[in-house]
């Protein structure tokens, strides 16, 4: 696991920000997540197609093509026009991230990025018969397989960019819980598809998280909803932590969590409610204290706020780019709260 700033809670976000400007959305967060805190590399889905999470995504798959088709994105034969959208907007955003970090006095000690994670990705791709790639065997190896043979050369051209930085990545898994669950529908929308093994799932998550880490990745996070959240699994999967939000944690989730702490991994915690942007944010010291209050009962020591880093409950991409700001001051703000609480 990483030794980036362990000494501090630190602060970050997961990804998707508002508009579509990439050189305005890094000067903002690389503006507010100064260190300790982790900058990220922006995700802009109002761009439209090839910017959203699946696009972006499997534009770094190896040997699978990719396209838009009417229900959606299919591997195909050989790669579409989405397809060179996508990793054409990519390498715009990595050169605008590089001209903006060159050009800065003091550069943040590590990035993070983020990528669909393979079971996710295999439940929002389209085989050539229509169905999703995740109702058969073959196909969600392919998927695992191939994004774990592209993530390397991502990560190099990362590292690139922002030369001396520590890379960290956030690997998304939003659907996992109906994936495991067996409540993904089919196509037709008439069925559902069959519940994924937990080993499986498991051994997709160590595919990608092995190759991430034979390209020199930091710190690797597996990010899950709280329903349902397999924590186990992204433990015994290799991860340096997981990406959580806490509102619906049970306590059995919670004495997960305090074990994976107590064993040294790291707790992103999804503390920051941001589901309404209508709605007000909340005082900091409320913030903290909804990670200080389960923290305490399970009598984990002040010290080991140290490693934690706050998040967003979800992404930001539904704000505003003046409002998704204020949320990244916030969230600065809460990491000096559970600093504080380090020093006593």
């Amino acid at each position: 696991m990483s030794s980036l700033n362990d000494l501090r809670a630190s602060a970050t976000a997961l990804g998707p920000w508002p508009g579509s400007d990439p050189a305005e959305a890094n000067r903002i967060i690389r503006g507010e997540l100064g260190d300790p805190h982790l900058p990220f590399l922006p995700s802009l889905p109002d761009r439209g197609v090839g910017s959203d999470p699946v696009g972006r995504t499997g534009s770094l798959l190896v040997d699978l093509a990719i396209d838009v088709q009417p229900h959606g994105w299919r591997l195909v034969d050989r790669p579409g026009k989405d397809a060179q959208r996508a990793r054409s907007a990519l390498s715009t955003d990595i050169n605008i991230l590089a001209d903006i970090a060159g050009a800065e006095d003091i550069s943040a000690t590590a990035l993070k990025v983020q990528l669909l994670g393979p079971m996710s990705l295999a439940a929002s791709l389209y085989l050539h018969n229509g169905e999703r790639a995740l109702l058969d065997y073959g196909a969600r190896r392919d998927v695992a397989e191939s994004l774990a043979a592209g993530v390397g050369d991502y990560v190099r051209r990362i590292s690139a960019a922002v030369p001396g930085a520590g890379i960290v990545v956030q690997v998304d898994e939003p659907d996992i819980a109906s994936i495991m669950a067996g409540t993904i529908p089919t196509a037709s929308g008439y069925r559902t598809l069959r519940s994924i093994p937990g080993e499986e799932v498991t051994g997709a998550w160590q595919l990608v998280i092995k190759a991430l880490k034979a390209a020199g990745v930091v710190e690797t996070v597996v990010s899950v909803p709280e329903i349902e959240a397999p924590i186990d699994r992204v433990i015994a999967a290799g991860a340096d932590g997981v990406a959580v939000p806490l509102k619906a944690l049970t306590t059995r989730q919670w004495e997960q969590l305090a074990e994976a702490v107590e064993n040294g991994k790291r707790l992103w915690a999804g503390a920051l409610p941001t589901g309404d942007p209508q709605s007000l944010l909340p005082r900091t010291a409320d913030v903290v204290e909804c990670i200080w209050k389960p923290w305490r009962q399970l009598g984990l020591p002040a010290s080991q706020l140290a490693g934690v880093r706050v998040t967003p409950s979800t992404g930001l991409e539904h704000f505003t780019p003046s409002s998704a700001k204020a949320v990244l001051s916030k969230l600065t703000k809460v990491a000096d709260g559970l600093d504080q609480l380090i020093q006593g």
